[in-house]
Protein backbone atom coordinates (compact mmCIF):
# COMPACT_ATOMS: atom_id res chain seq x y z
CA UNK A 1 0.00 0.00 0.00
CA UNK A 2 1.04 3.45 -0.32
CA UNK A 3 0.38 6.66 1.66
CA UNK A 4 -0.06 9.55 -0.69
CA UNK A 5 -1.44 13.31 0.06
CA UNK A 6 -4.09 14.79 -2.51
CA UNK A 7 -7.04 16.72 -2.87
CA UNK A 8 -10.68 16.32 -3.19
CA UNK A 9 -12.28 19.58 -3.21
CA UNK A 10 -9.66 23.04 -3.45
CA UNK A 11 -9.32 25.29 -0.85
CA UNK A 12 -7.41 26.23 2.17
CA UNK A 13 -4.29 23.27 4.14
CA UNK A 14 -7.18 21.07 5.13
CA UNK A 15 -8.12 20.20 1.97
CA UNK A 16 -4.82 18.04 1.61
CA UNK A 17 -6.17 14.39 2.56
CA UNK A 18 -4.06 11.80 3.84
CA UNK A 19 -5.21 8.50 1.96
CA UNK A 20 -3.66 5.11 1.61
CA UNK A 21 -4.18 3.29 -1.99
CA UNK A 22 -2.73 0.35 -3.29
CA UNK A 23 0.19 -0.17 -4.85
CA UNK A 24 0.50 -0.86 -8.61
CA UNK A 25 3.27 -2.30 -11.08
CA UNK A 26 5.03 0.30 -12.98
CA UNK A 27 3.67 0.12 -16.54
CA UNK A 28 6.00 0.56 -19.66
CA UNK A 29 8.74 2.93 -19.39
CA UNK A 30 8.26 3.55 -16.15
CA UNK A 31 9.91 2.89 -12.61
CA UNK A 32 8.48 2.45 -9.12
CA UNK A 33 10.25 5.16 -6.79
CA UNK A 34 10.14 4.52 -2.75
CA UNK A 35 10.47 8.17 -1.76
CA UNK A 36 12.49 9.42 0.97
CA UNK A 37 12.53 13.13 0.82
CA UNK A 38 9.80 15.31 -1.08
CA UNK A 39 10.32 18.88 -1.98
CA UNK A 40 7.21 21.51 -1.22
CA UNK A 41 6.98 24.38 -3.64
CA UNK A 42 4.80 27.69 -4.16
CA UNK A 43 3.28 25.55 -7.13
CA UNK A 44 1.61 22.88 -4.90
CA UNK A 45 -0.25 25.36 -2.98
CA UNK A 46 -1.76 26.86 -6.74
CA UNK A 47 -2.74 23.19 -7.01
CA UNK A 48 -4.45 22.92 -3.78
CA UNK A 49 -6.29 26.19 -3.91
CA UNK A 50 -7.02 25.16 -7.86
CA UNK A 51 -5.61 28.67 -8.81
CA UNK A 52 -4.98 27.76 -12.76
CA UNK A 53 -8.02 26.69 -14.72
CA UNK A 54 -6.28 23.42 -16.03
CA UNK A 55 -6.06 22.07 -12.43
CA UNK A 56 -9.89 21.94 -12.73
CA UNK A 57 -10.28 19.79 -15.35
CA UNK A 58 -8.17 16.76 -14.19
CA UNK A 59 -10.31 14.33 -12.16
CA UNK A 60 -10.30 14.23 -8.61
CA UNK A 61 -8.90 13.18 -6.21
CA UNK A 62 -5.72 15.18 -7.22
CA UNK A 63 -2.46 14.26 -6.17
CA UNK A 64 0.14 17.54 -5.42
CA UNK A 65 3.32 18.33 -5.99
CA UNK A 66 6.39 17.58 -8.70
CA UNK A 67 9.19 17.09 -7.03
CA UNK A 68 10.87 14.50 -5.50
CA UNK A 69 14.00 12.07 -4.48
CA UNK A 70 14.60 8.01 -3.43
CA UNK A 71 15.55 4.87 -4.50
CA UNK A 72 14.54 2.45 -7.78
CA UNK A 73 12.15 0.11 -6.31
CA UNK A 74 11.12 -1.62 -9.58
CA UNK A 75 12.32 -1.06 -13.40
CA UNK A 76 9.52 -1.96 -16.03
CA UNK A 77 10.42 -4.41 -18.51
CA UNK A 78 12.82 -2.72 -21.06
CA UNK A 79 13.66 0.30 -19.43
CA UNK A 80 17.69 0.60 -19.17
CA UNK A 81 17.95 4.22 -17.86
CA UNK A 82 18.13 3.17 -14.22
CA UNK A 83 18.51 -0.35 -12.26
CA UNK A 84 16.87 -1.33 -9.01
CA UNK A 85 18.80 0.65 -5.67
CA UNK A 86 19.37 3.19 -7.84
CA UNK A 87 19.15 6.82 -6.24
CA UNK A 88 17.11 8.84 -8.33
CA UNK A 89 15.11 12.26 -8.36
CA UNK A 90 12.62 14.26 -10.38
CA UNK A 91 10.65 17.28 -10.93
CA UNK A 92 8.02 16.87 -13.12
CA UNK A 93 3.88 16.62 -13.52
CA UNK A 94 1.81 14.45 -13.74
CA UNK A 95 1.41 15.63 -10.17
CA UNK A 96 1.74 13.58 -6.87
CA UNK A 97 4.92 13.82 -5.57
CA UNK A 98 3.35 13.86 -2.00
CA UNK A 99 3.63 10.15 -1.43
CA UNK A 100 5.90 7.41 0.31
CA UNK A 101 5.89 5.40 -3.33
CA UNK A 102 4.81 6.31 -6.71
CA UNK A 103 5.92 5.13 -10.27
CA UNK A 104 6.75 7.66 -12.81
CA UNK A 105 8.62 8.24 -16.34
CA UNK A 106 11.78 6.69 -16.47
CA UNK A 107 12.69 9.49 -19.00
CA UNK A 108 11.20 12.10 -16.78
CA UNK A 109 13.89 11.02 -13.79
CA UNK A 110 17.34 12.07 -13.53
CA UNK A 111 20.03 10.00 -11.39
CA UNK A 112 21.88 11.66 -8.35
CA UNK A 113 25.13 11.71 -7.94
CA UNK A 114 26.89 10.66 -4.46
CA UNK A 115 27.92 13.12 -2.29
CA UNK A 116 24.50 14.81 -2.03
CA UNK A 117 22.13 14.41 0.84
CA UNK A 118 18.48 13.42 -0.37
CA UNK A 119 17.21 16.01 1.95
CA UNK A 120 19.13 18.75 -0.06
CA UNK A 121 18.26 17.35 -3.66
CA UNK A 122 14.23 17.66 -2.43
CA UNK A 123 14.85 21.06 -1.03
CA UNK A 124 16.34 22.32 -4.43
CA UNK A 125 15.98 20.03 -7.44
CA UNK A 126 12.92 21.85 -8.84
CA UNK A 127 13.84 25.24 -7.83
CA UNK A 128 17.62 24.61 -9.28
CA UNK A 129 17.00 23.59 -12.29
CA UNK A 130 14.37 26.74 -12.42
CA UNK A 131 17.36 28.60 -11.76
CA UNK A 132 19.76 27.49 -14.15
CA UNK A 133 17.13 27.90 -17.17
CA UNK A 134 16.36 31.58 -15.90
CA UNK A 135 19.99 32.81 -15.50
CA UNK A 136 21.71 30.27 -18.29
CA UNK A 137 18.74 29.68 -20.80
CA UNK A 138 16.12 32.56 -21.02
CA UNK A 139 18.93 35.33 -20.47
CA UNK A 140 22.39 34.27 -20.17
CA UNK A 141 23.34 35.96 -17.34
CA UNK A 142 27.40 37.78 -17.89
CA UNK A 143 29.96 38.56 -14.97
CA UNK A 144 28.99 42.37 -14.63
CA UNK A 145 25.47 42.47 -15.09
CA UNK A 146 23.22 44.10 -12.43
CA UNK A 147 19.68 41.85 -12.19
CA UNK A 148 16.86 42.21 -9.87
CA UNK A 149 15.47 39.01 -8.94
CA UNK A 150 12.38 38.99 -6.61
CA UNK A 151 11.42 36.98 -3.63
CA UNK A 152 15.23 36.57 -3.09
CA UNK A 153 14.40 34.83 0.40
CA UNK A 154 12.46 32.47 -0.79
CA UNK A 155 13.63 28.53 -1.66
CA UNK A 156 14.27 29.52 -5.42
CA UNK A 157 15.95 33.11 -4.99
CA UNK A 158 18.67 31.79 -2.16
CA UNK A 159 19.94 29.74 -4.86
CA UNK A 160 19.69 32.47 -7.49
CA UNK A 161 21.60 34.66 -5.48
CA UNK A 162 24.69 31.78 -4.88
CA UNK A 163 25.29 30.91 -8.53
CA UNK A 164 24.37 34.57 -9.77
CA UNK A 165 27.26 35.71 -7.03
CA UNK A 166 29.17 32.58 -8.63
CA UNK A 167 28.77 34.13 -12.07
CA UNK A 168 30.26 37.59 -10.73
CA UNK A 169 26.91 39.36 -11.15
CA UNK A 170 25.05 42.37 -9.12
CA UNK A 171 22.34 40.85 -8.26
CA UNK A 172 19.36 42.58 -6.31
CA UNK A 173 17.58 41.01 -4.42
CA UNK A 174 13.96 42.41 -3.66
CA UNK A 175 11.83 40.78 -0.62
CA UNK A 176 8.80 40.88 0.95
CA UNK A 177 9.58 41.94 4.78
CA UNK A 178 12.40 43.58 6.40
CA UNK A 179 13.05 40.98 8.70
CA UNK A 180 14.12 38.41 5.12
CA UNK A 181 16.82 41.33 4.22
CA UNK A 182 20.05 39.60 6.23
CA UNK A 183 19.35 36.39 4.64
CA UNK A 184 18.86 37.41 1.01
CA UNK A 185 22.64 39.47 1.61
CA UNK A 186 23.60 36.01 3.34
CA UNK A 187 22.62 34.78 -0.28
CA UNK A 188 24.71 36.90 -2.33
CA UNK A 189 22.34 39.63 -3.32
CA UNK A 190 24.96 42.57 -3.62
CA UNK A 191 21.57 45.10 -2.28
CA UNK A 192 18.56 43.96 -0.99
CA UNK A 193 15.19 45.88 -0.57
CA UNK A 194 12.00 45.40 0.53
CA UNK A 195 8.69 45.17 -1.55
CA UNK A 196 6.01 48.08 -0.05
CA UNK A 197 8.73 50.11 1.85
CA UNK A 198 11.73 50.83 -0.20
CA UNK A 199 11.41 52.97 -4.00
CA UNK A 200 13.66 49.82 -5.11
CA UNK A 201 12.79 50.98 -8.69
CA UNK A 202 14.26 54.02 -8.31
CA UNK A 203 17.29 52.76 -6.24
CA UNK A 204 17.97 50.30 -8.96
CA UNK A 205 17.96 53.24 -11.24
CA UNK A 206 20.35 54.97 -9.58
CA UNK A 207 22.60 51.63 -8.87
CA UNK A 208 22.91 51.77 -13.00
CA UNK A 209 23.85 55.59 -13.23
CA UNK A 210 19.71 55.54 -14.58
CA UNK A 211 20.47 53.06 -17.37
CA UNK A 212 18.31 50.49 -15.68
CA UNK A 213 19.19 46.46 -15.56
CA UNK A 214 19.06 44.31 -18.57
CA UNK A 215 16.29 41.52 -16.81
CA UNK A 216 14.23 41.30 -13.91
CA UNK A 217 12.90 37.93 -12.85
CA UNK A 218 9.76 38.33 -11.26
CA UNK A 219 7.90 35.28 -9.47
CA UNK A 220 5.11 37.48 -7.71
CA UNK A 221 3.26 38.83 -10.08
CA UNK A 222 0.27 41.54 -10.00
CA UNK A 223 1.91 43.64 -7.27
CA UNK A 224 5.36 43.90 -8.58
CA UNK A 225 5.27 44.20 -12.38
CA UNK A 226 5.10 48.14 -12.67
CA UNK A 227 7.79 48.34 -10.69
CA UNK A 228 10.24 46.04 -12.43
CA UNK A 229 9.28 47.49 -15.66
CA UNK A 230 10.15 50.66 -14.07
CA UNK A 231 14.09 49.61 -13.48
CA UNK A 232 14.03 47.87 -17.29
CA UNK A 233 17.39 49.50 -19.39
CA UNK A 234 16.41 49.74 -22.89
CA UNK A 235 16.35 46.61 -24.80
CA UNK A 236 15.67 44.81 -21.48
CA UNK A 237 14.07 41.67 -20.69
CA UNK A 238 10.94 40.83 -18.00
CA UNK A 239 11.13 37.22 -16.84
CA UNK A 240 7.68 36.01 -15.64
CA UNK A 241 8.12 32.72 -13.69
CA UNK A 242 5.34 32.84 -10.81
CA UNK A 243 2.09 35.10 -9.53
CA UNK A 244 1.93 34.52 -5.82
CA UNK A 245 0.46 37.91 -5.75
CA UNK A 246 -1.68 37.28 -8.17
CA UNK A 247 -1.86 37.29 -12.07
CA UNK A 248 -0.32 40.32 -13.75
CA UNK A 249 -3.34 42.48 -15.11
CA UNK A 250 -3.87 42.62 -19.28
CA UNK A 251 -1.60 45.07 -20.98
CA UNK A 252 -1.34 46.73 -24.27
CA UNK A 253 1.85 45.82 -26.52
CA UNK A 254 2.77 48.99 -26.62
CA UNK A 255 3.98 49.49 -23.43
CA UNK A 256 6.74 47.18 -24.29
CA UNK A 257 7.52 49.70 -27.00
CA UNK A 258 7.27 52.96 -24.97
CA UNK A 259 9.67 51.38 -22.16
CA UNK A 260 12.05 50.45 -24.64
CA UNK A 261 11.73 48.19 -26.56
CA UNK A 262 11.37 45.28 -23.89
CA UNK A 263 11.01 41.72 -24.10
CA UNK A 264 8.47 40.09 -22.54
CA UNK A 265 8.15 36.24 -21.68
CA UNK A 266 6.59 33.79 -19.24
CA UNK A 267 9.34 31.03 -18.23
CA UNK A 268 8.07 27.45 -17.56
CA UNK A 269 10.60 25.28 -16.99
CA UNK A 270 9.21 22.53 -18.46
CA UNK A 271 9.39 23.74 -21.85
CA UNK A 272 12.97 24.18 -21.29
CA UNK A 273 13.42 20.59 -20.31
CA UNK A 274 11.22 18.85 -22.46
CA UNK A 275 13.65 16.18 -23.68
CA UNK A 276 15.80 13.66 -21.83
CA UNK A 277 18.74 15.13 -23.27
CA UNK A 278 17.80 18.74 -21.98
CA UNK A 279 16.89 17.57 -18.61
CA UNK A 280 19.93 15.60 -18.12
CA UNK A 281 21.60 18.72 -19.18
CA UNK A 282 20.01 20.65 -17.24
CA UNK A 283 20.28 18.23 -13.78
CA UNK A 284 23.96 18.07 -14.37
CA UNK A 285 24.63 21.52 -14.49
CA UNK A 286 22.81 21.89 -11.19
CA UNK A 287 24.04 19.27 -9.65
CA UNK A 288 27.72 20.40 -10.60
CA UNK A 289 26.95 23.38 -8.62
CA UNK A 290 25.48 21.85 -5.69
CA UNK A 291 28.62 19.41 -5.51
CA UNK A 292 31.11 22.34 -5.63
CA UNK A 293 29.24 24.43 -3.49
CA UNK A 294 28.48 27.11 -5.78
CA UNK A 295 25.19 26.23 -4.33
CA UNK A 296 24.50 25.40 -0.56
CA UNK A 297 20.87 23.93 0.05
CA UNK A 298 19.01 26.27 3.12
CA UNK A 299 16.34 24.12 4.42
CA UNK A 300 13.85 26.30 6.54
CA UNK A 301 11.84 22.96 7.83
CA UNK A 302 11.13 19.76 7.75
CA UNK A 303 7.50 17.91 8.14
CA UNK A 304 6.45 14.40 8.28
CA UNK A 305 4.60 13.71 5.10
CA UNK A 306 1.08 13.53 7.22
CA UNK A 307 1.90 17.21 8.11
CA UNK A 308 1.93 18.69 4.74
CA UNK A 309 -0.90 20.79 5.59
CA UNK A 310 1.66 22.90 8.32
CA UNK A 311 4.11 22.61 5.12
CA UNK A 312 1.52 24.69 3.12
CA UNK A 313 0.31 27.04 6.10
CA UNK A 314 4.16 28.14 6.30
CA UNK A 315 4.89 28.77 2.79
CA UNK A 316 1.34 30.45 2.09
CA UNK A 317 2.41 33.29 5.00
CA UNK A 318 5.53 33.94 3.35
CA UNK A 319 7.32 33.44 6.34
CA UNK A 320 9.89 30.43 5.43
CA UNK A 321 13.73 31.03 4.68
CA UNK A 322 14.55 28.73 2.64
CA UNK A 323 13.42 25.53 1.34
CA UNK A 324 10.63 23.18 2.94
CA UNK A 325 10.84 19.49 3.01
CA UNK A 326 8.33 16.50 3.68
CA UNK A 327 10.11 13.27 5.17
CA UNK A 328 7.50 10.16 4.05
Amino acid sequence: MARVIRVHEFGGPEALVEETIPDSAPGAGEIRIRQTAVGVNFTDVHTRRGDHPDLHALPRPIGVGQEAVGRVEVVAAGVTRFRVGGRVAYATRPLGAYADVRNLSADRCVPVPDGIADEAVAATLLKGLTVRCLIQLVYPVRPGDTVVFHAAAGGVGTIAGQWLSAIGARAVGIVGARDKVELARASGYAHVFVQGEDDWAGQVRELTAGAGVPVVYDSVGRSTWDESIACLGRTGRMVCFGNTSGLVPPLSVNLLRDQGSLWLTWMKFGDYTATTAELDACAAAFFAALRSGTVTPKIHATFPLAQAAAAHRLLEARATRGSVVLIP
